[in-house]
């Protein structure tokens, strides 16, 4: 059952646009999240939000020892967290998701760091939100690698001009780079067009959660790749708990093969494969990858996971010739058997 609009018009979920244009009403006919954990490694997560009440587990502060990660001074994790599981006046993509926080940092300065994303993987995430961007480290580097060997979707921005070359976590092979659109549906024009953009979200005037100090309301307004980041990586969530048996692989290929095409046909560096569809991404005959395309830690999961069915026609043309090639060699074994019988 999906989760209901507040009784009277309030102005935070009307300001929520992203949910109209991503028809989230219908999705949530089909999957809300449930039974899948988010890591969100960021500047904590306000824990006591009434927005996300009874959503965020206690997660780990690397800032800190004082803290469980249900601490956020600046607002930008609590507001990827609303994105994806908010579910008072603000509504997020997976509502009845579960949110891992995993504090490092204080303020929208700096990055993750590879033992973060370590720390989310070993306590149970299968979906990991890195809005963030930092330089490249053979510790992070090699976090993500071994996430996505073990079967986790890893989602992150692929950055907001100017350009500074920050262009890590995005870039390394397997993640889900996010680019973001405007309320048209066209690329938004600070988001980088970026050789890892695999697939496109909204990220202009995002209304979601804050941290509710004094100085702050609870609610914000956000532009940046960061929100398309959240947005996705609900998306993720609603795919993994409607198909709890698919491969991180199979779920990127899922959500790339029902993305709404923007631009050149098939992939472009503006808007990956698409916008994400979410409606597709839960309902459509999607066929599976096989195995000789699934991408490894070592390769880029999008650009594999072709919406155009190209693969997909090649795979069924050399599945027949194994079978013709099986059926020759059963005939040659049957007459051999028949010789050997006489």
């Amino acid at each position: 059952m999906a989760i209901a609009a507040p009784a009277i018009a309030d102005p935070i979920r009307d300001a929520q646009w992203h949910l109209g244009f991503l028809n989230v009403s219908e999705a949530h006919k089909h999957s809300q999240g449930e039974g899948v954990i988010v890591g969100v490694v960021d500047t904590g997560v306000d824990g006591g939000h009434p927005d996300l009440a009874g959503s965020v587990l206690p997660g780990i502060d690397f800032t800190s020892q004082s803290t469980d990660g249900r601490k956020d001074l600046d607002g930008h994790g609590t507001s990827m967290a609303g994105l994806i599981a908010a579910h008072g006046r603000a509504l997020g993509i997976a509502p009845r998701a579960k949110i891992l926080p995993v504090r490092t940092k204080i303020s929208f300065v700096g990055a993750g760091s590879g033992k973060a994303v370590d720390w989310a993987v070993d306590n149970g995430v299968t979906v990991l939100c890195l809005a963030y961007s930092e330089e490249d480290s053979s510790e992070a580097r090699m976090a993500v690698k071994r996430a996505i060997e073990r079967d986790v979707v890893v989602i992150a921005g692929v950055g907001n001009e100017p350009f500074d070359n920050l262009v890590y976590p995005v870039a390394y092979p397997g993640v889900v780079g996010a680019a973001g659109v405007d309320q048209a549906g066209n690329h938004a024009k600070f988001s980088v067009i970026s050789p890892f953009a695999i697939l496109s979200a909204p990220a202009v005037d995002i209304a979601t959660t804050d941290t509710r100090l004094p100085s702050n309301t609870g609610y914000q307004k956000g532009t940046g790749t960061s929100d398309a980041t959240a947005i996705i990586a609900g998306a993720a969530a609603l795919v993994r708990s409607k198909y709890p048996d698919l491969s991180a692989t199979e779920v990127i290929h899922r959500l790339t093969a029902t993305a709404d095409d923007k631009g050149p046909p098939g992939r472009d560096d503006q808007y990956g494969f698409g916008v994400v569809n979410l409606v597709k991404a839960l309902t459509a005959d999607v066929p599976p990858l096989q195995p000789s395309d699934t991408p490894t830690a070592d390769t880029p999961a999008g650009p594999i996971a072709r919406p155009d069915g190209a693969s997909n026609t090649r795979n069924l043309a050399a599945i027949g010739a194994l079978l013709l090639v099986a059926l020759l060699c059963a005939g040659f074994v049957a007459a051999f058997a028949r010789r050997r019988s006489g």
